[in-house]
């Protein structure tokens, strides 16, 4: 999403009108994604896979004009119930989002959700009463990563995996719960979809590869990675340090063994998702190097 106004549509002054031609605001929409992903450091064959992502379900979307920018609204459901999504807003002013969330409102919705492209400052201030929900960040990593010295990465064994996965599977869910957009119950219903969605074989799901840290002689994390998750990207779903094991400077370590696996799968760039309220991995990606692609923030109506 972009907040600087450069959109253009016919007609003058404020009243907002929904336009039933979406040409023109789609290719500018586009565009003003696309430049996001490229501020961020996307390759192009990246940029445009990460855009094709965000045009999902766009013919559904409502499209409509102040005269001076654009606003584009939809809704969907998430987990049974009914959810406003802000596509795009650069239409200026305050009339503009709270017309937006009136729509979705109109629409049955309990709460909107707006995705921010890249590190749009301007876009974050103007939707600064929204809680942050989660990030998706990326950087790309070294020819040669080195892991970090006294650290050993080994394959997680099969006879480990049902132990990992339901550690795993209990961490996602106070992951979204802490996000704050979802209940406990909410929580566990996702995170039974999700793991379903990407391990469909378990263990032996083609493309993805759990691992166990070693340091001193005994198992200090966990982690797990989907090679050729987008063109040139491994996604590490996981890269966790247990917690009696935290502050010593293991965290950096996981994130270099991330870069590690990316190369193992032959990839060059590695990607994460983290959830609204988790401040200490926000940070960690932060002082990585780690730029934000998306950010989703929302707010109850």
């Amino acid at each position: 999403m972009n907040d600087n106004g450069s959109g253009s549509g016919s007609g003058s002054g404020n009243a907002i009108r929904v336009v039933p031609d979406q040409a023109e605001w789609r290719a500018g929409f586009e565009e003003r994604v696309l430049a996001g992903y490229r501020a961020a450091g996307c390759p192009e064959p990246l940029a445009r896979a990460l855009l094709e992502r965000a045009l999902k379900g766009i013919d559904d979307w409502t499209v409509a004009t102040d005269g001076a920018g654009w606003i584009a609204v939809g809704v969907s459901e998430d987990n049974g119930a009914a959810v406003g999504r802000i596509h795009d807003l650069t239409a200026p002013g305050a009339v503009a989002r709270e017309w937006a969330e009136r729509w979705c409102a109109e629409q049955g919705a309990q709460r909107v959700e707006v995705r921010l492209t890249g590190a749009d400052n301007a876009a974050a201030a103007r939707f600064a009463g929204y809680l942050v929900r989660g990030q998706n960040r990326m950087r790309t990593v070294a020819e040669r990563p080195e892991l970090p010295p006294g650290l050993a990465v080994r394959r997680l064994t099969e006879e480990e995996y049902p132990g990992w996965y339901a550690g795993e599977e209990a961490a996602y869910v106070a992951d979204i719960v802490r996000a704050g957009a979802l209940t406990p119950e909410q929580a566990r219903t996702k995170s039974d979809e999700d793991f379903a969605r990407h391990l469909p074989q378990g263990y032996l799901t083609p493309g993805h590869a759990f691992y166990a840290l070693e340091a001193e002689g005994q198992v200090i994390g966990t982690g797990w990675v989907n090679h050729g998750f987008l063109p040139g990207v491994t996604f590490g779903f996981s890269l966790e340090v247990y917690e009696e094991h935290r502050g010593k400077g293991y965290g950096r370590a996981a994130m270099a063994v991330g870069e590690w696996a990316a190369r193992q799968g032959g990839d060059g760039a590695l990607m994460f998702n983290v959830f609204g309220g988790n401040e200490v991995a926000m940070g960690l990606y932060e002082a990585t190097g780690f730029a934000v692609l998306d950010e989703f923030r929302s707010f109850k109506l």
